[in-house]
């Protein structure tokens, strides 16, 4: 027995005290809406109308049951409601994880905007440096730099991921500055932590790769503490552009330019992507902000 629909029947027919008149709201026989209510007090064990040829009235524990089943039956309109809304407008919790830096810079700024167009959403933004999964998260959105992931997960470009040497003009002047990247391996070196180690300074020379990394000085997953021990004059670091841009432009790092490409990785097709389940997008919430984030990062980059 379909023991919702068996209570909407009752509930009706105690609202307009016919059968008749009940099952023409539902669209439904009378004598199917009967049958239906009959099984319900069967269900119930219980009389719940007394029906007589031109009337129907409640018992006095069907009035008791019809008094209690409104408000049972009117707040799970109220739910119903509460899901279709949330599925036809962006509404709700919409968690966010990005990377520190493009969080501090990039995110950050760009969601007053976002929280202006769609106030019903709730932003609940993580930033961290830490290498995880989409799934592990347990976010709608995640913002990672480097190549694709091999995730069950869409990815969307956002922005290239070019990463540069830079150094204080303070450590150029004591250490003096490296005229190619060979000199680098005789420099100090700030270093991003991968779960592989700490990120390398690679070239491609002649169609070998060379490894020119520095002195380790300092090395930690955290782009914000590195940076600031680079403008320190503590040593090199490679940094992705976007992220030492405002440094650069301040005077207080310097971009080091060579002959050869220096990189962070043999697959040099870095970039920053956008991340989310497939089966995700169909939520209004998280259609709204992949559609805004991709609209407004890429539009700038």
């Amino acid at each position: 027995m379909d023991q919702l629909r068996a209570m909407r029947y009752f509930s009706k027919v105690a609202e307009t005290g016919s059968f008749t008149k009940a099952a023409s709201i539902f669209a439904v026989p009378p004598s199917s809406l009967s049958r239906r209510v009959a099984d319900l007090e069967k269900h119930l064990g219980a009389t719940l109308l007394i029906r007589s040829t031109r009337v129907v009235k409640l018992t006095e524990v069907g009035q008791i049951y019809y008094s209690q089943l409104e408000d049972i039956l009117n707040q799970i309109e109220q739910s119903s409601e509460t899901v279709r809304s949330y599925q036809a407008k962006p509404m709700g919790q919409l968690r966010i994880s990005s990377m520190v830096g493009f969080g501090e810079r990039i995110l950050m700024p760009l969601l007053g905007e976002f929280s202006g167009l769609y106030p019903e959403i709730i932003l609940d933004v993580s930033l961290s440096d830490e290498l995880s999964t989409l799934g592990r998260d347990d976010v709608d959105i995640a913002i990672r730099g480097g190549y694709a992931p091999n995730e069950r997960v869409l990815a969307i470009r956002l922005m290239d991921n070019e990463f540069i040497p830079v150094a204080a003009p303070k450590y150029l002047a004591e250490m003096g500055t490296p005229k190619n990247v060979m000199e680098l391996r005789h420099h100090k070196g700030l270093y991003f932590r991968t779960p592989s180690g700490p990120s390398p300074w690679l070239c491609n020379i002649d169609g070998q790769w060379h490894d020119v990394s520095g002195t380790i000085v300092a090395v930690s997953n955290n782009g914000r503490w590195l940076a600031e021990k680079a403008v320190a004059g503590q040593g090199i670091m490679m940094a992705a552009r976007w992220a030492v841009t405002s440094y650069i432009e301040s005077g207080e790092l310097e971009e080091l330019l060579f002959d050869r490409v220096l990189h962070i990785t043999q697959n040099t097709d870095l970039a920053v992507y956008l991340l989310y389940q497939k089966q995700r997008y169909l939520v209004p919430k998280v259609k709204a902000a992949v559609d805004f984030l991709v609209a407004r990062v890429q539009g700038k980059h």
